[in-house]
This record gives structure tokens, sequence and C-alpha cells, in this order.
């Protein structure tokens, strides 16, 4: 049972909520010098648990909707496999945003009203990626919902929650990392293109086709190295050019992404997730030197 739910968790999207925290918690320590170390910890157990309970959502209500099919070329979901119901699935979404709740009420108390505006959006969200009259990831919205809550919010409120201020620094790490998380929905939606166009499923990559995903792709690659270009010359510090240690697999994930297809687009998957990983520990090392 414990296998089924870390599968049904997909351990492999971390990167998307663990990444931007890492980023916030770098930031704050090159510009203020310390960081609070425990509201980090709770910043970051918070993210993950909403993460988790996201993709249970996504899991149980994407079967519901009849997207998910013994056709899906993605990793096995565990509702779709029959592993768990989804009721099931939902009751485990609830559990876990609850405990991100609970994380985040330290950091209500150390952040204030700002912190508490983040988080009630974030658990709405979790649910209306996919949930509700009007889910955002079949309307085209989900690279915005991630750009948002894995990007711009997240690394942007983990800096405030940390120094108790805002920086157009945190603004411009959100869009780098956030644009990373851009690229592993972009190349999952992808993937998918054929049966969400059959199931009516209008991302991105639907309405774009997959010439233009591959370029939307591209683009979210380059974009963070721009950003954090930017924000080292904002702060005079070349140390955080050491991000630009990950461009050769930045551009081994391109090359992949425009040679492959259907299922061979789960290796690129795991790439970008490793590229976000890497990415984010670079920035979170540079800031310590």
């Amino acid at each position: 049972m414990i296998k089924t739910w870390l599968l049904a968790s997909r351990p492999k999207t971390f990167p998307a909520s663990i990444a931007p925290v890492l980023v916030g918690i770098g930031l704050a320590h090159r510009i203020k010098g310390d960081v609070p170390w425990v509201y980090a910890a709770a910043t970051l157990l918070s993210a993950l648990f909403i993460q988790i309970a996201t993709n249970l959502i996504n899991d149980a209500l994407d079967f519901k909707r009849g997207v998910d099919t013994h056709d899906r070329l993605g990793p096995m979901r565990v509702t779709q496999a029959g592993l768990l119901k989804a009721e099931t699935v939902l009751v485990g979404a609830y559990v876990c945003l609850f405990v991100a709740a609970l994380f985040g009420i330290p950091l209500i108390l150390r952040g204030g009203w700002p912190i508490v505006a983040i988080g009630v959006a974030s658990l709405i969200s979790a649910y209306a990626y996919t949930g509700g009259p009007w889910p955002l990831a079949y309307h085209g919205l989900g690279e915005l919902f991630v750009m948002l809550f894995f990007g711009m919010i997240a690394a942007g409120g983990t800096y405030y929650v940390l120094t108790l201020q805002y920086a157009i620094e945190a603004f411009l790490c959100g869009i780098a990392v956030g644009s990373l998380a851009v690229v592993i929905l972009a190349i999952n939606n992808l993937r998918d293109i054929a049966g969400d166009r059959a199931n009516n499923k209008r991302t991105i990559a639907v309405r774009l086709g997959e010439a233009g995903a591959r370029v939307e792709i591209a683009i979210f690659t380059a974009i963070p190295f721009a950003a954090v270009a930017v924000v080292a010359w904002l702060l005079a510090d070349g140390w955080l050019c050491a991000v630009f240690l990950a461009v050769p697999l930045a551009i081994a994930l391109l090359l992949r992404v425009y040679r492959s297809s259907g299922r061979e687009l789960n290796r690129c998957l795991a790439m970008a997730g490793g590229l976000e990983t890497i990415f984010s520990l670079l920035f979170l090392a540079s800031s310590f030197a």
C-alpha cells in the first residue's frame, strides 16, 4: 500500500515544488547573509505537500473525466490502473492539503496576511487545476498556473517569509524556476497531445500543435538562464552565474525533445526534472560562495 501511495504521489515531479523554495532560500541568504532555517524547512514541507495533493487530485479527476485510459502514454496512474479508487485518492489529497496548511501556520505567524493569501490561493488552485466547473488545465491555463504557483509565488513567497521583504530579484528568480516547471508541463502535454485533443483538453500544446509546443519548450528552457543573468548583474554577483553549468543539460534536453515523440518523451520529462533540480542546487550553492 505504501508503494502504491508513493507511486500516486509522483516523486519525479517533486522538483517543481522543491526547486523554487531552494532558489528562494538561496536568494534570501545571498541578500541578507542568513536565513531562519526553521521557516525554510516549513516552507519546503508545505510546498511539497501541496505538490503531492495536486498530483493526487490530477490522478483521480483525469480518470473520472475519461482522459486517463489504458492507452495512456505517460507513467502509470494509480486510479487508471485500478490500484486505488478515485474517491480514496481524493481523500489522500485532502489529507495532504491539511498537512500543508499545518506547516503553513508558523509561516503565517511570521509573515502575516500575505502568507495567508498565498496559502489560500495555493490550496484552492491545487484543486482548480483539474477540478471544479472550469479546470485550468483543460483550458490552456496550465502554464500560467505552474508559472505562478511553482515559480513566482513559490520562490517569491519563500524569499518574503525568510526576509519579510520583497525584491525585484525574487520576481526574476520566480520567473526562472517557474519557466523550468513550465518545461516539465509542456513536455508532458506534448506527449499527450493526441489524447488530450480527443478528450477536448485544450492545452497549449493542443492549441499550438507539435511544432509550436517544441518551440514553447525551447523558449522556456532559455528564459531561466537569462533571468538569473539579470539577477547576477543587479546584485553584482558573478557567482550566481554558476547556473550556466547546467546549459549542456538544457541543450541535451532540447535535442532529445526535438527527436522524440510519444512514450519516448517520458525520458525527456526525467531530464527536465533533473535540469530543474540541478539548476536550483547550483543557484543555492552559489549563494553561499
